[in-house]
């Protein structure tokens, strides 16, 4: 009875459970970057993005705008740090709080609030956790001493990050170098392979198996061994480091898993329909055309989605089959070169350019995955 059709597996929860630790180890990076990407610097400095909507403490560092009264000998100056024009912009909601306070930048916290503190010019300063301050000095002194402190502060989300990406840094350009190079590396292979998959599959010539044993080895062979005599090869004909180039360096390396995976899908499909097909006077063209392409779309489209991440993802290729010039960058060598050169300490711009870099693929993705599986297990069951 442990084998009647249709029970469920012993081992269906252990499946169950490494696939959603699959999909948790994929989706917190992805979220991170998401949550990331509307924070600004100092926040993802202080905190991880998991207590994005909590409060953050900070540290800060300003000088009292309040001007100085004289009351007998002593000079007192009264006022509220949050209010000075250094840091008023970054407690707006009037809910911030005091953790600490300091008269050195190396100790922005040393005091606790409310504690009277001798500064290094002789004069008495208090700073209560509501930001109210009092300083006193036996002489006028200006404006106050600096004031450097530890706070709460809110949560600050924004779109600053996608303003700068989207309008500066070259982000715009290379969003448009990626999709140039992306869509015909992914749309040329597949033409190619689908042909040569049918070929394979349901027509007899002389060495069909050795190309298949031929296009099998040719999936272990690393891309980096052909990277220079590909791009020699190209510099010769005229078409090195170009988007032609970038497209046929793109084709080549991901025909042999194109035509296996079709070929193991075409090789599945039922042969009573091509074997009528034939008798009622059908041509191979007429077959391919009308017949096996519609039947073949899941394969097709699961090929068309890992091909589409390869190639948008892609640095090295791009790096060595495309120019260095600025026009023709795409997005992964620009935030390779550029952003992280530039802007290698600034996470929140980082955060964003990677998010940007990943949504037209996680679109491409949830909009065919349903075709992944269905084209990955072709002609593994009968």
């Amino acid at each position: 009875m442990d084998n009647i059709a249709g029970q469920n597996n012993a081992l269906k929860w252990a499946v169950n459970i490494s696939v959603l630790i699959l999909v948790i180890a994929w989706l917190i990076p992805t979220v991170g970057l998401f949550v990331s990407s509307f924070r600004d610097r100092d926040q993802i400095t202080a905190s991880g993005w998991w207590v994005a909507p909590f409060s953050v403490e900070l540290t800060y560092r300003t000088r009292g705008d309040a001007d100085p009264r004289q009351e007998g000998d002593l000079w007192i100056v009264e006022g509220n740090i949050f209010e000075s024009a250094e840091v008023a912009a970054e407690f707006t909601s009037g809910e911030a709080q005091i953790t600490g306070f300091g008269i050195l930048g190396r100790e922005p916290a040393a005091y606790a609030p409310g504690e009277e503190v001798e500064t290094r010019d002789g004069g008495m300063l208090t700073v209560n956790a509501d930001g109210s301050y009092v300083y006193t000095s036996d002489e006028d002194p200006g404006s106050g001493p600096r004031v450097y402190f530890a706070a709460e502060t809110p949560p600050n989300f924004t779109l600053d990050n996608y303003r700068t990406i989207l309008t500066s840094d070259g982000m715009d350009r290379a969003f448009i170098n990626t999709l140039t190079v992306t869509i015909p590396a992914t749309i040329i292979p597949i033409l190619i392979a689908a042909f040569a998959a049918y070929a394979l599959a349901w027509m007899d010539f002389p060495g069909r198996g050795l190309l298949i044993a031929c296009v099998v080895g040719l999936l272990v062979v690393p891309l980096q061994l052909a990277l220079v005599p590909l791009l020699n090869l190209h510099n010769q004909i005229g078409i090195g480091q170009s988007f032609v180039g970038i497209w046929l360096a793109h084709t080549g390396f991901g025909l042999p898993l194109a035509v296996y995976l079709l070929r193991n899908y075409m090789v599945g499909l039922p042969r009573d329909i091509i074997e009528s097909a034939k008798v009622d006077g059908a041509t191979d063209f007429q077959i391919f055309l009308k017949i096996i392409l519609p039947l073949s779309f899941p394969a097709l489209a699961s090929f068309a989605i890992f091909q589409f991440l390869w190639t948008w993802n892609d640095l090295l290729v791009a790096k060595v089959f495309l120019p260095s010039d600025e026009a023709s960058r795409v997005m992964t060598v620009t935030i390779a070169d550029d952003l992280l050169g530039s802007r290698g300490g600034d996470w929140g711009i980082l955060a964003t350019a990677a998010f940007v870099s990943i949504a037209v693929p996680l679109l491409v993705f949830f909009t065919m995955q349903r075709y992944l599986v269905r084209g990955l297990l072709a002609g593994s069951v009968k």
